[in-house]
C-alpha cells in the first residue's frame, strides 16, 4: 500500500537489527521515531553492511555508538510515508539514503531517487562508494598518473575503479589473495601483495618513478605510517580509511616524507567524506556535496562503469545476522560485500 502522507494507523514498530551487547546481534521489534517534517520513511528492500564500521560498533569501543545501538550505513526502499515538507519526494519512489538496517526506516542524512532498471540490492554499494569517491575528489591525480591503493575491501576496491575510470594506472594492495583476484575482476590492472620488497616492485611497475597518489584505505595506522613510501617527489598519501586503534610509532620519520625532499616532499590529505555539505546547492560553482557524490555513483551503478557483481558476496536474510557479522569478524575473505535482504520479513 503507498501513502503519500503521514498515517497515525501505520504499525509504529520495526523489526531491526540490533547490537544489544558486545559481539551479540538481534533482530527484534523496535520502535520507530516520529517522522519529522523533512523526512520520509521506506520500506526497506536491501540494506548494505559496513564492516568496518560496524564491527567497531559492534565491539561496544565506540563513544558515538553506545550500546545497545541500532546499526546501519546504507539502504534502497520504497517511500511509505512523506513528511509535511518533503515535497521533492512522493510515496512509492525508490530511494537510496544513509538508513539503519531495519524493515522499515527514517530516509536519514539524504534521500537519492533511483531510476528504474537499477538493480536496488546493487545500488546499496553506493554507500561505500561515497565514501571512496572523496579520495578522488580530494587528489590532484590526473590522466596518465600512478595511483596506490592501500586495501582493497568495498571502499579501496571503489577507489581504486574510480580512480582507473579517470585514465590513472591504479596499483592495488592488500594481504589477501582472495581481494587481490577480485580487484583485477574489477579492471584494477596490476595488484601486489604488501612485503619487504614492496617499494622495488612499484618502482619496477613506475619505471622508477613511484606513484602520484598513494590511498590508505585500510584504517590500519601502521599501514599509513609507511605507505607514503609510495609516493614519489611531490606526491600525495590521502587517509580515506578511518584509523582506529593504538599505534606506537616514530612520528619524525613520518613527518620528514612531509618535510624532507629527500625523503619525497609528499602533502598529507585527509578524505573523510563529511568534509562535504549533505545538499546540492547549484549556486556554488564546483561545490561538491554528499547528495551530488550519490547521484554520480548511482549514474555510474546503472551504466555499468562501476562494477559490483564480483563484490557482492552475499545476499542475506536479516534472521541470520549474528552468524554474518560473525563472518565478517572472523572470515574477511569470504564476507566481503553483505546485503541483508528484507523482502520477507
Amino acid at each position: 500500500m503507498r501513502r503519500n502522507t503521514t498515517n497515525p494507523h501505520m504499525k509504529r514498530t520495526s523489526p531491526a537489527i540490533v547490537f544489544s551487547a558486545p559481539g551479540r546481534v538481534e533482530l527484534i521489534e523496535t520502535e520507530l521515531p516520529a517522522l519529522k517534517p523533512d523526512q520520509v520513511l521506506i520500506r526497506t528492500e536491501f540494506s548494505i553492511v559496513s564492516p568496518g564500521t560496524e564491527l567497531a560498533c559492534l565491539s561496544g569501543k565506540e563513544a558515538w555508538a553506545p550500546l545497545p545501538f541500532m546499526p546501519g550505513y546504507g539502504s534502497v526502499g520504497e517511500v511509505v510515508e512523506l513528511g509535511e515538507s518533503a515535497r521533492h519526494l512522493k510515496a512509492g519512489q525508490r530511494i537510496f539514503t544513509y538508513g539503519r538496517h531495519g524493515k522499515f526506516a527514517t530516509a536519514e542524512v539524504l534521500a537519492v531517487p533511483i531510476q528504474d532498471g537499477v538493480d536496488p540490492a546493487k545500488a546499496t554499494f553506493a554507500r561505500m562508494a561515497a565514501v571512496s569517491i572523496t579520495a578522488l575528489r580530494v587528489s590532484d591525480a590526473e590522466l596518465g598518473d600512478t595511483v596506490a591503493v592501500f586495501g582493497l575491501g568495498l571502499v579501496g576496491n571503489f577507489a581504486a575503479q574510480l580512480f582507473t575510470q579517470t585514465g590513472c594506472d591504479v596499483i592495488g594492495i592488500d594481504i589477501s589473495s582472495e581481494r587481490r583476484d577480485i580487484a583485477k575482476k574489477c579492471g584494477i590492472a596490476h595488484t601486489l601483495a604488501p612485503s619487504d620488497n614492496l617499494r622495488e616492485e612499484v618502482l619496477a611497475l613506475t619505471h622508477g618513478n613511484l606513484c602520484r597518489t598513494v590511498v590508505e584505505a585500510t584504517g590500519v595506522p601502521a599501514v599509513a605510517e609507511h605507505a607514503g613510501r609510495l609516493a614519489g617527489k611531490n606526491g600525495e598519501l590521502i587517509l580515506l580509511g578511518s584509523p582506529r586503534g593504538v599505534h606506537m610509532a616514530n612520528l619524525t620519520d613520518f613527518l620528514n616524507q612531509s618535510h624532507l625532499w629527500s625523503e619525497g616532499c609528499i602533502t598529507v590529505k585527509g578524505a573523510h567524506e563529511w568534509r562535504y555539505p549533505v545538499k546540492e546547492d547549484a549556486s556554488i560553482l564546483g561545490r561538491h556535496s554528499m547528495e551530488g557524490n550519490v547521484a554520480c555513483i548511482l549514474r555510474l551503478i546503472e551504466k555499468g562503469s562501476l562494477i559490483i557483481d564480483p563484490l557482492l558476496s552475499h545476499r542475506v536474510d536479516p534472521t541470520g545476522c549474528q552468524a554474518v557479522y560473525d563472518g565478517l569478524k572472523n572470515q574477511k575473505d569470504v564476507y566481503l560485500g553483505v546485503v541483508f535482504d528484507w523482502s520477507k520479513i
